[in-house]
């Protein structure tokens, strides 16, 4: 008998439903639903649309039950975000986006209390404005009553759960996003919470990627038409959920996956937590099992993302295609901008911030679509090659190739660079890692797959995936030698 779940996948820009099908072996998905996730500015605050997105998920259950129903649901999300509930159990108010500025002064007033480096030795997580930590810091000191009044906090993927289920339950690879859960005990770092004077009795039990949080109410139920099926507490965090789906079977691996962000890493039984780690600014998120994602979070697709907006908003049509062909059109290696600088952090005319970036640092400034955009492209090129140097230092491995994973994937241009700058093999696939990583975790819930490793052996039977190598690792050499010129690497 083929078992049928339905996965819903929330990015920073879209959300989608996606049907899964394991039968003979084999995980096939069918995107039933497709959204827009759009991020709404209210009196100089940015939110997110939540009950929006709630309507989008109960329209994706809606379609999964007329294309036959499901045996059970799991969420991801984006990280660091989370919503307030009162003691009646509704929303105190829209949660912010993490791209609000609002917590720019936030670490500062944090460090005054307890050090840059004891949170990173408690938490291992890369210091971030946008951790919930710092969101947490921020309405201490500028919205205590929002905060007095929560009864709970729940992450994003926590929160739909709880409208579907009722279930408060906190799921531990999205907490870990938060740097709030203790690195090496799996639970609320209460203690710290504690010392800088943020509330902890807000706070839901834990729960492990793989256990249910409960099943869809019976309100939903004659809403929509389904039964009352399971919500399994997936790996909550999408690049948790799109880690489990790395087609490997090696005990060490490196990816990159692919989006909005770029998540450069591999995945480890323990965390690394030593100085030379918290320098670099990596981080040691959860995974399935207990086991740790250690990564580098780096500035990725947005920055083109953001670019082709602005190019919009002043009328020009340019697809992502379009977009690629310019920029292949364009001379090489005439300028870098460092990805993860403060001024491509956020919305605005990205294209005029990166013609600032190459005029200060006295490059060639890039003018045409094309030339900006082959700025871009190699840039995130050089800095996968910075970061995959960093990560085999500090983890003592030597990686034989480069996995990468997501959306991204689907742009080319990017895995031949790739290829190209960090002159090694890169190995692309799947395009629906995070979809195909959280269905693999419902499945492991339903019994029908019995570890990680067999999910990831399901997963190298189910996609195709394709091979890049080196084909210009000299001129890419040279070129690497100026961009850490320009950019004075020393870490970001």
């Amino acid at each position: 008998m083929a078992k049928r779940v339905l996965a819903f996948d929330f990015g920073a820009s879209s959300g989608r439903a996606m049907l899964g099908t394991y039968q003979d072996g084999i995980i096939s998905m069918q995107e039933i639903h497709r959204f827009s996730n759009d991020p709404v500015s209210v009196r100089g605050t940015l939110y997110w649309d939540v009950l929006r997105l709630y309507h989008e998920i109960l329209t994706g259950i809606q379609l999964a039950v007329q294309q036959g129903g499901f045996d059970a649901l799991g969420i991801d999300t984006w990280g660091v975000d989370f919503g307030l509930l009162d003691n009646n159990g509704n929303l105190l108010s829209n949660p912010v986006h993490y791209r609000d500025e609002r917590t720019v002064h936030a670490p500062k007033q944090v460090f005054e209390a307890v050090s840059q480096s004891e949170i990173y030795q408690r938490t291992g997580i890369q210091f971030m404005r946008i951790n919930t930590l710092y969101q947490l810091q921020y309405l201490k000191k500028n919205d205590p009553e929002l905060l007095d009044s929560a009864s709970h906090l729940l992450m994003i993927p926590d929160l739909f759960a709880y409208f579907l289920t009722g279930e408060k339950r906190s799921e531990e690879t999205i907490v870990s996003t938060s740097n709030l859960l203790s690195a090496r005990g799996h639970k609320w770092d209460t203690d710290l919470m504690h010392r800088l004077g943020l509330p902890t009795d807000c706070l839901a039990p834990m729960i492990e990627p793989g256990e249910i949080y409960g099943t869809i109410s019976e309100e939903i139920c004659d809403k929509t038409g389904c039964g009352p099926v399971p919500v399994v507490a997936v790996c909550c965090h999408d690049t948790a959920s799109a880690v489990v789906s790395v087609p490997s079977t090696e005990e060490d691996f490196a990816y990159i996956s692919c989006g909005t962000w770029s998540l450069f890493g591999t995945e480890l039984s323990a965390p690394i937590m030593t100085k030379e780690a918290e320098q670099a600014n990596f981080t040691n998120e959860g995974g399935f099992d207990h086991t740790t994602r250690f990564l580098k979070n780096i500035m990725g697709l947005w920055v083109i993302q953001e670019s082709r907006r602005q190019w919009q908003r002043e009328g020009q049509t340019c697809g992502y295609d379009t977009l690629e062909n310019e920029a292949l059109e364009a001379e090489p290696f005439r300028c870098y901008i460092d990805m993860d600088a403060p001024e491509f952090e956020l919305p605005g005319n990205l294209p005029k911030r990166i013609q600032e970036y190459c005029r200060k640092t006295g490059q060639f400034i890039p003018q045409t679509r094309g030339e900006i955009m082959r700025c871009i492209y190699q840039s995130l090129a050089m800095k996968y090659r910075y970061t995959f140097e960093t990560l085999q230092r500090l983890t003592g491995k030597a990686f034989r190739h480069i996995h990468m994973i997501g959306g991204g994937i689907k742009d080319t241009l990017l895995c031949r660079m790739t290829a190209d700058s960090c002159n090694t093999t890169v190995v692309s696939g799947p395009a629906e890692a995070t979809a195909m990583g959280n269905i693999a975790v419902q499945l492991i819930a339903l019994g029908e797959l019995s570890s990680l490793n067999e999910a990831r052996k399901t997963i190298i039977n189910s996609i195709s995936s394709t091979t890049y190598r080196p084909v210009q690792p000299k001129e890419w050499e040279e070129a690497y030698q100026a961009y850490l010129a320009v950019t004075e690497r020393k870490d970001s």
